[in-house]
């Protein structure tokens, strides 16, 4: 991994009407548009919606490095990631966000040591300490039979 810090650049552009487009060198292009409740078409990914996506892959991602260090046996993550927007202190931000995740794990996998890894992983997700958001957690182990 390079020192840090690291730098991560991308690039909105707009006509004065209809979508954007985001890109990012060597990275597909995505078509945005606002949201419907902000008087989008609500079809297209949003800064809204991409910034939840953030959380989750984020959360993902953070597991898969927890899991490896850790060696921890799994095979599946699915990480559900709900934002809520709302007026603070006459500011719009997102001020929370839930986090579900359903983690399956072998059978042979210690289910107990696994929640504290996900544990571990919502306090290490650098997307959710970069936000000025609060974050929950519910998290459930499965064992694969």
């Amino acid at each position: 991994m390079p020192d840090f810090p690291h730098r991560y650049s991308a690039t909105a552009l707009s006509e004065t009407e209809g979508t954007l487009r985001i890109e990012s060198e060597g990275l597909p292009d995505l078509e945005t548009a606002a949201p419907k409740e902000f008087g989008g078409p609500g079809d297209l990914w949003s800064p809204e919606t991409l910034l939840v996506a953030a959380v989750a892959d984020c959360f993902i991602l953070t597991f898969r490095a927890v899991a490896r260090t850790s060696r921890l046996p799994w095979i599946s993550l699915r990480c559900e990631a709900e934002g809520i927007l709302d007026r603070v202190d006459r500011v719009t931000r997102f001020s929370h966000f839930e986090i579900r995740a359903r983690l399956l794990v072998t059978a042979d996998a210690n289910p107990d040591r696994a929640q504290r890894l996900l544990e571990r992983t919502e306090q290490s997700c650098l997307i959710t300490n970069s936000l000025n958001a609060t974050t929950a957690l519910e998290a459930r182990v499965e064992r694969a039979p």
